[in-house]
């Protein structure tokens, strides 16, 4: 049995990823609320990841990183505090748990790492200035210990496009708004939680351990295809 860490799994994808691992893996949780499951596979540690200490784990074999923010504004209404704000949630917490637990992942079962970016960073959209630098961030970090931590330990990224969770509820906040994102995808569909938590779940298993240092977008379209 594996023991798989999910970083934010009461909410969005991380809730999908509980989900998906708790019948066959130990799964820990850290998040400031409970995931809506109980399950003798899960243990749960209500945590503010940038600023609690996080506990001392025995065994880690997997890291899924999921906490997020949406923050769209025009540049010149994003304030330093903004950039900082990004930042540190979507970056530098995903390095306080790295760096945290690296020497006991080093020692797990096919160990791995998986990271979320955005399709913001690649396709450039605006009023995505903070949130696209800080996941620019993201995924300059899984190239880099991609290649310092190979062979023992993978590393990738998903970058989706919209995906229908709370997170995004300000922007999918009614029909209207939810039908003018579809069509703004060339498969005119946005993503379901399901499908990204499917993505990261592949990624981690032993049937992708040819693939580290990658990000993976998940976009309907909308970068690819005209």
């Amino acid at each position: 049995m594996r023991t798989i860490l999910v970083v934010g799994g009461s909410k969005g994808v991380g809730e999908r990823l509980v989900a998906l691992n708790i019948d066959n893996n130990r799964v820990i949780n850290f998040s400031r609320s409970k995931p809506n499951v109980d399950h003798a596979n899960l243990t749960h540690f209500e945590i503010d990841i940038l600023s609690d200490e996080l506990p001392n784990l025995d065994q880690v074999d997997q890291i899924f990183y999921c906490p997020g923010s949406i923050n769209l504004k025009p540049f010149n209404r994003l304030s330093q505090k903004d950039f900082q704000n990004d930042l540190e949630i979507n970056f530098f917490g995903a390095v306080r748990v790295i760096q945290k637990y690296l020497d006991v992942l080093k020692k797990g079962h096919d160990p791995s790492i998986i990271l979320f970016s955005t399709v913001a960073v690649k396709m450039g959209m605006t009023f995505h200035a903070s949130i696209g630098a800080a996941k620019g961030a993201v995924e300059g970090l899984v190239k880099s210990l991609a290649a310092e931590f190979a062979p023992t330990i993978r590393i990738n990224a998903v970058a989706p496009t919209i995906t229908n969770t709370s997170l995004a509820s300000s922007i999918l906040r009614n029909d209207a708004m939810m039908e003018k994102m579809i069509e703004r995808h060339p498969l005119k569909k946005i993503l379901d939680p399901e499908e990204v938590a499917s993505m990261a779940n592949y990624l981690s298993s032993p049937i992708a351990k040819s693939i580290s240092g990658q990000v993976i977008e998940m976009d309907c379209g909308i970068v690819n295809l005209k």
